[in-house]
């Protein structure tokens, strides 16, 4: 059986050779005309330098949680620690740096070959970004297991990833929600011109924030998750090796190497064909990987454990992933009655728009909470708790193409943006709104499939932390007031982080709008179209907000956990992780879905509903759009991070909370 460990490394390094292969054929693709190039310049000097300074501030907090770990855990869990950070850092560069080439060729190519070919580079460069992160996920998870085989070291990578990713989500999401609110209030809303004007000043942050925000920030958060279901199955597995040998360890790596291999081979049946759908060439991508995923894990089960209850449980956590994004589509896009029904509610003003998202928002949590649930008693009944860290793997099995087809959103809504800057014809614009709008319905699936995928795998991170400290066999007394406080904390920090992150966007927003309106006002020309606007000036703004607003929410997920650790113990601890958990999953689909539905509701007014461009109802649609984007872009999707990384710091620490016990 020790050959299946060969797995993993080996389709990890195959991922990395494809991101290479990728990219560098995306690179030999033509950019086209020198605007479209100039264009595209802007827009990947504002991403790369946004990049590299947010980089630097996070250096200084790796730094001391690199010294923390080596004084209270082991020198090697930092290192591991260390090198998390790195890949994941190495991940959201690499793919973010494809995309913003990518999305300059989808324009050209939408120019000069159609639809089909657009389709093909968008497609490639997110399944750059998709490959980076499952292939250098499972490289260093599996490395270092097969060189330590030890799982509490492997849980200093789990810890690198959350960390780098927290900040990467929040202060991408400032940043792109800061530069979008600023453009459509001063520039749809004020000045009635259309979106990715090259009038509007805050265009370039606009584009600079996709990139950012929805690819580096999206594959960050995936990469985070995707992590720590490994390292949870792994740490879990290794207490079923008594029944099954090394099992327990070798059938998620194994698993996870062969789930890279099924979404490389789907990466070649997203194929366009002519006047065919493009959210059907990307449906099959998702669809033929899991297909392939679900055929492996039973063939490895049989194999591993003589049995399919592993494989069943990890079919139910792959099940749960794709219904939570098909019940998102449903609730999100423009084809179903409930963004129909917030486009038909902008008729009578913004207040009912804003009631009718909040109640789509909300509605939307049940069949998600309930499938989440299904999937978790399946997976015990079958497998115990080693079955829950099986469906997390399962769910995020098929990563690399998930990430794939979410990242090919931001690209195609830059390539329109590219299109509409750089003045070329209607028709290239035509196919690039069709792209886009396919976009927005995979980005809101992938948010959707993020939070499914976080409230797993934050369980079962929390079901290895259980087992770390003791309690996993005798529970948790929830009369115990230490835990009734640890319950009541945990509820309530979703919300304190959403309100932080939100009041960032409000100000950075502010800050943007009063730059805006500034050039408007001082600028000869601007808004004739003979005056150049200061794009610079609203990256600097975008960029120096988000570095300032991100450090606050990032502190507080590392603090919060250890205090109650240290203060009031273990148990207290286990009540502050439950509560977060089921909160934060809750308002993480709430926000999400109620964003997107809002932005749906937009678009569907702007595809002449209700009077169209310009309208009352539009006016109201706007606003609503622009309630939801720190919701659908910043705090929502934050709070995957936030249960996860609260989650992998208990169990990183759980040792010293031990040692140390309650000083309560």
């Amino acid at each position: 059986m020790e050959y299946l460990n060969l797995l993993a490394p080996v389709f990890a390094v195959c991922a990395v050779c494809y991101v290479a292969f990728k990219a560098k054929q995306i690179s030999k693709a033509d950019p086209g005309t020198d605007r479209m190039k100039e264009i595209a310049g802007y827009i990947a000097e504002g991403a790369r330098a946004f990049l590299l300074s947010e980089y630097k501030v996070l250096v200084f907090f790796v730094a001391v949680l690199f010294v923390l770990l080596s004084i209270f855990i082991n020198f090697a869990t930092a290192i591991c620690f260390l090198i998390g950070a790195a890949f994941s850092v190495a991940a959201g560069y690499i793919g973010m740096n494809t995309a913003v080439k990518a999305n300059v060729r989808t324009a050209n190519a939408a120019r000069t070959a159609g639809m089909n070919k657009a389709l093909a580079l968008a497609f490639g460069g997110g399944s750059v970004m998709g490959m980076c992160v499952v292939g250098l996920g499972l490289l260093g998870c599996s490395v270092i297991y097969l060189i330590t085989e030890n799982s509490a070291i492997l849980t200093g990578f789990s810890l690198g990833a959350s960390s780098i990713a927290l900040f990467g989500r929040v202060g991408g999401g400032i940043y792109t929600k800061a530069a979008d609110v600023g453009a459509d209030l001063v520039g749809k809303v004020e000045n009635n011109i259309p979106e990715d004007d090259p009038r509007n000043p805050a265009a370039i942050a606009d584009n600079v924030g996709d990139n950012v925000g929805d690819v580096a920030g999206m594959g960050a958060d995936l990469f985070e998750s995707y992590v720590g279901a490994i390292v949870s199955a792994v740490t879990l597995g290794i207490g079923v090796t008594g029944l099954f040998g090394g099992a327990g360890v070798t059938y998620p790596l194994a698993l996870s190497g062969l789930g890279i291999g099924a979404s490389l081979i789907a990466t070649g049946f997203v194929k366009g064909k002519k006047d065919s759908d493009p959210h059907k060439a990307l449906n099959m991508g998702s669809y033929v990987s899991a297909l392939l995923v679900c055929l492996f894990a039973l063939l490895l089960s049989e194999v591993c454990f003589g049995r399919l209850n592993e494989a069943i449980s990890v079919i139910a956590g792959l099940i749960v992933g794709l219904l939570i994004g098909i019940i998102t589509e449903y609730y999100t896009s423009g084809d179903y009655n409930s963004v129909k029904h917030i486009a038909e509610n902008s008729t009578t003003g913004a207040a009912t728009t804003i009631i009718s998202g909040i109640a789509v928002g909300m509605r939307s949590t049940i069949v998600p909470t309930v499938l989440i649930a299904v999937g978790i008693y399946l997976s015990y009944r079958l497998s115990g708790l080693y079955g829950i860290a099986l469906a997390a793997v399962g769910m995020l099995s098929t990563t690399g193409i998930t990430v794939a087809v979410d990242a090919y959103g931001p690209i195609a809504d830059n390539a329109g943006g590219i299109a509409e800057m750089s003045k070329l014809a209607p028709e290239v614009r035509e196919i690039t709104d069709k792209l886009d709008a396919v976009g927005n319905t995979t980005a809101a699936m992938g948010k959707g499939f993020a939070i499914g995928s976080a409230a797993l795998t934050a369980l079962a991170l929390f079901v290895s932390f259980a087992g770390s400290v003791g309690i996993a066999e005798r529970g948790i007394n929830i009369l115990d007031y230490k835990v009734t406080i640890g319950l009541f904390l945990g509820g309530m920090l979703p919300f304190m982080f959403s309100a932080l992150t939100m009041e960032s966007v409000s100000k950075a927003a502010n800050k943007m709008v009063e730059e805006v309106r500034r050039q408007f006002r001082t600028i000869p020309g601007i808004l004739a179209g003979t005056g150049k606007p200061d794009y610079k000036a609203c990256v600097a703004i975008s960029t120096q907000a988000a570095l300032k607003e991100m450090l606050l929410p990032g502190v507080l997920a590392v603090i919060c956990p250890l205090a109650v650790g240290f203060l009031l113990g273990t148990e207290a601890l286990g009540g502050l992780l439950a509560g977060a958990l089921v909160t934060g999953v809750l308002l993480a689909i709430f926000m999400s879905n109620a964003g997107g539905a809002w932005d749906n509701a937009k678009k569907f007014i702007e595809e002449d509903n209700y009077g169209g461009k310009g309208s009352d109802a539009h006016h109201a649609a706007v606003v609503g759009d622009t309630v939801g984007d720190p919701f659908k872009d910043t705090s929502g999707p934050s709070l995957n991070i936030l249960i996860k990384l609260m989650t992998v710091v208990s169990l990183v620490f759980a040792p010293v909370f031990l040692k140390l016990g309650s000083l309560l």
